[in-house]
């Protein structure tokens, strides 16, 4: 006699889902190899133009003048400091605060489109001014602030003299932050270019670039995009790593949805990597070549995680209190500190090598010094000479 349930005869018996195949781990080396690899940094690319390679990697830090020259100096075989700079005077490429709050190098179509991305991280910057801006109506702040760098590009001292005639009892700071935020701003030429600059000059993206500033997609499309350019140039990554990278929350379900077009992995911690299916994930003992890199360069600061470029031993050596430094890899790995100091009088431009930890052998010493001379070569503020040397080690 078959025994039944009050709903009926049982159905035939449910197949438990099969099991998800355990990720492939990869080591450290694994995943420094392969951001080197996304970075150009594992060999200079002799194919990329400066543009195709500001668009690849999303963009180059900017807050200074000098490291966008110095980390195209780093990854492109041909690099001209000159195409850089002509760019910038066409309008091609620009100066503009996106990613984690800070000034970015970017292809005038990536400052369309990146800055409404991350729109809301620098709206949620203001809470830290709210006490200066009491009383202060930020849809008007931002229609002033919007007039008057539209009529002609302004400093920050001009801007902020403006918003004061309207709240005069607001912090100066304050208001020209709060505009900043609010506002998609870009430094103008001739800030930037090569061997001239200037002061920093503002005005919106729209008015300089002559088209209308919010053209181009946004919402979970661009979201998407953003993931797949992020791990093309960062991969393979966590959700913890690129939300470090853009200062943005919330990216899990952008992960999920795309995870039938990635492949994951696990770093040796367990925490689940994504990376796209065709990227290069060179083997772990593949050489990596010395290169410098200048401040705040983005290998260093795009990823939760940084241990994949940063040994443990030297975290927090980059900066000291609010001066950055220039820093250089040997084996893929941060290894140390460099500078460059032009003697007006002499021409000689010297440039000092300042290893953590220990001392690098013979063969490092003398791949470090071919490599300052290639860059010196490229782009040395002097035409005249130069000298390399070794400062002494910073003990860690």
């Amino acid at each position: 006699m078959k025994n039944t349930t009050a709903s009926g005869p049982a159905g035939p018996a449910t197949k438990p889902a099969p099991a998800r195949a355990a990720a492939p781990v990869l080591g450290t080396r694994a995943l420094n190899r392969a951001t080197l690899d996304r970075q150009l940094l594992l060999r200079r690319s002799r194919d990329l133009s400066v543009k195709d390679a500001v668009t690849h990697l999303v963009g180059l830090q900017a807050q200074n003048v000098k490291p966008p020259y110095y980390a195209l100096a780093a990854r492109l075989a041909d690099f001209d400091p000159a195409e850089l700079s002509a760019l910038l005077e066409a309008r091609e490429l620009v100066r503009i605060v996106t990613l984690r709050s800070t000034i970015h190098l970017h292809t005038a179509a990536d400052a369309r489109t990146l800055r409404p991305l991350v729109q809301d991280a620098r709206e949620r910057e203001l809470t830290g001014f709210r006490k200066g801006l009491v009383g202060v109506d930020l849809a008007a702040l931002a229609r002033i602030a919007r007039a008057a760098v539209e009529a002609e590009p302004r400093t920050m001292k001009q801007l902020r003299e403006v918003l004061l005639v309207r709240w005069p009892d607001a912090d100066p700071q304050s208001l020209a932050v709060a505009a900043r935020c609010m506002l998609p701003l870009v430094q103008v030429t001739p800030r930037g270019l090569w061997r001239r600059s200037g002061q920093v000059a503002l005005t919106t993206v729209g008015q300089w670039l002559g088209d209308d500033e919010s053209a181009g997609s946004s919402g979970a499309a661009s979201l998407d995009d953003a993931v797949l350019r992020y791990l093309g140039a960062f991969g393979p990554a966590s959700v913890n790593d690129m939300q470090t990278w853009a200062r943005l929350t919330r990216l899990r379900e952008v992960f999920e949805r795309l995870r039938p077009r990635l492949r994951t992995f696990r770093d040796e911690n367990g925490v689940e990597l994504f990376d796209l299916p065709d990227a290069p994930r060179p083997d772990p003992d593949t050489p990596a070549p010395p290169r410098f890199l200048p401040e705040y360069d983005n290998l260093l600061l795009s990823h939760a995680d940084r241990t994949r470029v940063i040994p443990d031993a030297y975290k927090g050596r980059t900066w000291k209190v609010n001066q950055p430094y220039c820093v250089f890899l040997l084996d893929g790995f941060l290894a140390g500190v460099w500078r460059v100091v032009e003697d007006a009088k002499s021409g000689v431009a010297v440039l000092t090598i300042e290893p953590f930890g220990a001392r690098p052998g013979r063969a490092q010493r003398e791949e470090l010094v071919r490599e300052a001379e290639w860059m010196l070569t490229r782009i040395a503020e002097t035409s005249s000479s130069y000298d390399i040397r070794f400062g002494s080690v910073i003990d860690v």
